[in-house]
C-alpha cells in the first residue's frame, strides 16, 4: 500500500478552464488526478488519449460530456468511463477524480479541432 500526500501532488494548468493535480503513483498502470473544470476544456474541439482509458468521477459540481456522438448532461456521483481514441471536452462547473490505465503520459495527450 501507498499513501499519496495532497502536498506531493503535481498541478498542470493545460488552459484558463482546466487545472490538474495529478498523484504520481510510481506505476505504470494506473493514476491518479483530481481535474477542475471552470468553463469548457479544450476551448475548441477535443481531446484524444491515444493509448491510456479513463474512469472519470464527477466529485462535485455539474456539466456536460461533448463528443462527437452528441452532449450528455453529468452532475455529482456519476461516474464516464473514456476509451482510449475517443474523441471528448468537458464543459461546466465541476471536480473530477480521473483514473487512467496505463499511467497518463502527456505525449500521448493530444487535442484536435
Amino acid at each position: 500500500m501507498e499513501i499519496f500526500k495532497n502536498e506531493k501532488k503535481r498541478t498542470l494548468v493545460p488552459s484558463d478552464t482546466a487545472t490538474v493535480h495529478e498523484y504520481d503513483t510510481h506505476d505504470g498502470f494506473v493514476s491518479g488526478a483530481v481535474a477542475e473544470i471552470r468553463g469548457r476544456y479544450p476551448a475548441k474541439g477535443f481531446v484524444i488519449n491515444t493509448k491510456i482509458k479513463e474512469l472519470v468521477y464527477v466529485l462535485s459540481g455539474e456539466g456536460t460530456v461533448i463528443t462527437v456522438g452528441g452532449d450528455d448532461h453529468v452532475k455529482a456521483g456519476d461516474v464516464v468511463f473514456v476509451d482510449h481514441g475517443e474523441k471528448f471536452a468537458w464543459d461546466g462547473a465541476m471536480d473530477l477524480f480521473i483514473a487512467t490505465t496505463p499511467s497518463f503520459d502527456l505525449n500521448q495527450y493530444i487535442e484536435i479541432e
